[in-house]
């Protein structure tokens, strides 16, 4: 499992962020807290707290899936990481 932390901002971003991970074979959950969502759905999504950074848990048993997923979500425009700022 992999893990990073993102903010979705707004339905543009919360957009992006689910047609990326649907293109994707294997699991992908969201964390924030207690609460664990399936990433592909948008209902999911929108039922945490949109105001607080998400846990992305990523479930790929090959090296080559996980590293296809993070190089498109590096270029993936409108999504933050954690750790950059936010304006």
């Amino acid at each position: 499992m992999h893990t990073l932390d993102i903010y979705l901002r707004d339905t543009a971003q919360i957009q992006s962020f689910a047609n990326l991970v649907n293109s994707y074979p294997f699991t992908i959950a969201l964390r924030q807290g207690r609460a664990v969502t399936d990433a592909k759905s948008i209902l999911g999504i929108y039922s945490l707290d949109l105001k607080k950074p998400f846990s992305v848990e990523i479930y790929s048993l090959k090296q080559e899936e996980l590293d296809a997923f993070m190089a498109l979500y590096e270029n993936c425009t409108g999504i933050y990481t954690y750790d950059q700022e936010i304006m």
